[in-house]
Order: C-alpha cells, then sequence, then structure tokens
C-alpha cells in the first residue's frame, strides 16, 4: 500500500469518505471505481422530470448539483422543497455500484412535507408519523434493470440505514437513519 499525505482537514475527510463510501459497496469494490466523483441519475416517476448530475466532485458535495436533487426530490404535491440528506446520495451511488448498473433510479418519493404525510397516513398504517421523508432522509426507489428483491438485498448487505420492502407497491425504501429492515 502506498504512503498517504495528509495535508490539511479536507484530505483528512477525502480519506475518510473514500473510506465510508468502500465500506458501503464491500470490499474489492472502491478500488474499481473513482470515488472522488459520484453521480447519479434520478427519474421521478411523479412529475416526468429527469436528472443526471455529478453532486460530488474534487472532495466535496456540489452545492448546485444538490439544489438540483433537492428540486427533483420535492413533494410533487405540494411543490415544497427540502435539503436531501447527501448521505442518501451516496448509499444510492454505492448501491448502484454494487449492483453493477449506471440505470437510472426510478424516484416513488423522495422528500415529503408534513401536510402529505398526514394525508397518507389517512389511507395507510405503513406511514411513519416520523418517518425520514420528512427531513429528506429517505428516498422510495427501484432500478427498472433489477428485480426488486435483488434491490432489496443489496442495500441490506450495505448495512447503511433503514430497508423497507414494499413488493406490492414496487419500491424500496432506504433512509440515512439507524440499521434495521421491515
Amino acid at each position: 500500500m502506498a504512503a498517504v499525505t495528509l495535508r490539511s482537514r479536507r484530505d483528512i475527510l477525502r480519506l475518510a469518505s473514500g473510506f465510508a463510501i468502500g465500506a458501503l459497496v464491500g470490499p474489492g469494490r472502491a478500488a474499481a471505481s473513482n470515488w472522488d466523483e459520484r453521480a447519479l441519475s434520478l427519474y421521478s416517476i411523479n412529475t416526468g422530470e429527469y436528472l443526471t448530475v455529478e453532486y460530488f466532485a474534487e472532495g466535496c458535495y456540489q452545492r448546485e448539483a444538490l439544489s438540483e436533487v433537492n428540486r427533483l426530490c420535492r413533494d410533487h404535491r405540494t411543490g415544497e422543497e427540502c435539503a436531501i440528506d447527501p448521505r442518501l446520495l451516496d448509499q444510492l451511488f454505492a448501491l448502484r455500484t454494487r449492483l453493477g448498473t449506471r440505470e437510472a433510479y426510478q424516484l416513488v418519493c423522495g422528500y415529503r412535507s408534513a401536510e402529505t404525510n398526514a394525508l397518507k397516513r389517512l389511507h395507510s398504517h405503513s406511514v411513519a408519523s416520523n418517518s425520514y421523508h420528512l427531513t429528506g432522509r429517505a428516498a422510495d426507489v427501484f432500478l427498472p434493470d433489477r428485480d426488486l428483491r435483488t434491490l432489496r438485498r443489496a442495500a441490506l448487505a450495505m448495512g447503511a440505514g433503514g430497508v423497507g420492502y414494499y413488493p406490492r407497491s414496487g419500491f424500496v425504501h432506504l433512509d440515512t437513519g439507524p440499521v434495521r429492515s421491515w
């Protein structure tokens, strides 16, 4: 292993983020990819909007790119936006890399306003009153080129946050909360 010279706090953070992403993806995967650049493609099934964005480059999250993600992941019922947790984007990036696909995530639900969450709770017992969607820390997604069970298994194997499996609704829930599954 080559020696690494750390000259600044940014170098330390870059190294730590590389280790964290490598741990999410699994052994041997970090060396195969350039972790200093992270990009995602997202398609909102509710609005028809599509976004391909490099949200992390040169060791930093890209403010403008994150704003674009916030816009795409907004509550489509109210138009309200929320800052999406960059760690959620890292989970999505790591999961897509683990699965070996560059396909766009189909976004069923990103941010959800308190008003929308209350309405959804009236119609479904599976909607949490304190949902991570309310704080931009959750996404309900699927990948058209991957079986939902495969997506779920890979997400569980990462051991990063919550993983909910909704085969009847056709999506997997991911969040940046404690590691748990349902």
